[in-house]
């Protein structure tokens, strides 16, 4: 652990990428469809979300909210997503993309240490940057 509390978190090792000390990360699931009435496992308070392509381990986007189970609600486009979020690019890719993309998320104590996990995260090589 270093002065500002944090500590080493194998987000993607080679990146040297960090988040507190005493945060996990959800194990990889797959991204559900919900044209098959699938489930999204993700926390109803803050925290962070890390998607990746399943085959390639490429990375693609990530994020935060205060309610992280609302915010990546709208990460499909309409009729399937949430709220008005001006990304049909990363929507559309996503839903393309559906069964080969992979989430994990981060649930914290509050927005502040969402945005700093999520700070920690945009240092990686993701296809788009939030």
């Amino acid at each position: 652990m270093n002065s500002e509390g944090w500590g080493v978190l194998d987000l993607q090792k080679e990146q040297g990428l960090r988040v507190p000390a005493k945060a996990a990360f959800s194990d990889w699931r797959l991204f559900p469809d919900p044209r098959k009435g699938e489930y999204l496992w993700a926390p109803f308070g803050p925290g962070c979300y890390d998607l990746r392509e399943r085959d390639t381990g490429k990375l693609v986007l990530f994020g935060s909210g205060g309610n992280l189970c609302e915010r990546m609600a709208s990460l499909l486009p309409a009729p399937f997503g949430t709220g008005t979020r001006n990304n049909a690019a990363k929507r559309e890719y996503v839903l393309e993309n559906i069964g080969r993309i992979e989430y994990r998320t981060l649930a914290c104590a509050d927005r502040k240490a969402a945005k700093k996990a999520e700070a920690a995260l945009s240092a990686g090589d993701y296809l788009f940057k939030t």
